[in-house]
């Protein structure tokens, strides 16, 4: 199936946390996306019904677990005008399928599934909205999603109301994005590129609708003819990834036989955080990662980049400075090339392990904001184009 499609845009839908509420539900969310090509579009969706990496420390969810039972009652893809307000253009909403033409869709844990083709004309300027109505039968854990920061505006509303184009019933979403794992458009394409990263990757703390993190303004820089899909995971750890779970599966997913793939990844802060990890756990799950994907598929290319300046202090310093020596030696097995992403945020040495104050998204805040996230895609892009 991937030979034939590719990420339509550059929204994560990568899933750290999971509903869970004591009774039974139905509620229907409405999402809004900037797809990278307008026009006439063929698309599909494709979920996988799985937590993707660890939230805080993993007690509510944790990589690799698996959703819950549910189901798909309704499904809508429409023009979302120009500004998202909870509505759709009036009677421009067309109904997704799936498994040859079912309105519904029951999910069941773990599971991985498409939908089928459903064709829309987009125009020039104007937002993809996805809505559906989800239901269950019972409370507990059931939904994954992505808590993080909206970096998209979306609605959601009681009840099941994907087919209405108003807004009315609808209130704005926040830390609550639930969408499909992949938005696929059939197009050819001369290189796809899976970036997998935590919420630096994500584009935490950047505009809403700005789109203005570095993952964005990389897919700019490339055009259309480069597919990009975003992995990353607010909060997400390598240790996540190198589990070979559901994660680590979106990115094999996209390692099709003869199809010109290269893999980033921008891993460590929240290892080196949160995680604790010690430089030999982090460089020890990071060679696994690549090792994993390189028995995937041999003839994908493996980016690395080094751990962006997180601010660290006294060990967490240390561990952060030894990963980033050993992966500037480009010593770590079946990596390809290595990008240098610290060197454009840091501070003059020896405050290197500092992000710049400009590139703060607050004052105590060193989540990168728009600007790093320009000065990252130009670096890359000359990197990538030429400085290679």
């Amino acid at each position: 199936m991937m030979e034939q499609y590719a990420s339509a845009t550059v929204v994560s839908a990568a899933c750290n946390y999971i509903m869970e509420r004591p009774e039974k539900f139905t509620h229907t969310y409405r999402t809004y996306v900037k797809l990278r090509e307008h026009g006439a579009l063929e698309l599909r969706f494709w979920h996988s019904n799985a937590i993707d990496s660890t939230w805080d420390t993993g007690l509510v969810a944790r990589g690799g677990d698996l959703g819950g039972k549910w189901r798909i009652e309704a499904a809508y893809v429409a023009d979302g005008g120009v500004v998202p307000d909870g509505s759709v253009e009036a009677s421009s909403q067309v109904r997704v399928t799936f498994d040859g033409g079912s309105r519904t869709r029951s999910v069941a844990p773990g599971e991985k599934f498409w939908s089928d083709p459903v064709k829309v004309d987009l125009p020039e300027g104007h937002l993809l909205a996805f809505t559906w109505t989800i239901s269950t039968e019972a409370g507990g854990k059931t939904v994954p999603y992505n808590t993080e920061q909206m970096l998209v505006t979306a609605f959601d509303a009681p009840g099941s109301c994907a087919d209405a184009a108003g807004a009315e019933g609808f209130a704005p979403s926040e830390n609550l994005l639930v969408l499909p794992a992949l938005i696929a458009s059939a197009k050819p394409v001369q290189q796809r590129l899976v970036f997998l990263g935590d919420s630096i990757t994500q584009g935490v703390r950047t505009r809403r609708d700005g789109y203005e993190y570095w993952v964005a303004r990389i897919a700019d820089g490339l055009g259309s003819d480069y597919a990009v899909w975003n992995l990353g995971s607010g909060w997400a750890r390598a240790y996540d990834a190198a589990a070979d779970g559901a994660w680590l599966n979106k990115a094999k997913l996209v390692q099709v036989p003869g199809v010109k793939t290269q893999i980033v990844l921008a891993l460590g802060v929240n290892d080196i955080d949160i995680g604790a990890r010690t430089s030999e756990e982090l460089l020890a799950d990071l060679t696994t990662i690549i090792s994993v994907l390189r028995q995937n598929d041999p003839s994908a290319e493996i980016i690395l980049f080094t751990v962006p300046p997180f601010n660290f202090s006294e060990e967490r310093e240390q561990v952060w400075r030894r990963v980033n020596d050993q992966i500037r030696s480009a010593s770590l097995p079946g990596v390809d090339r290595v990008f240098d992403m610290a060197a454009r945020l840091s501070q003059p040495a020896p405050l290197e392990h500092r992000l710049c104050q400009e590139f703060m998204s607050s004052a105590d805040d060193p989540h990168p904001n728009g600007a790093a996230g320009k000065v990252v895609a130009d670096a890359f892009l000359a990197w990538y184009f030429g400085e290679r």
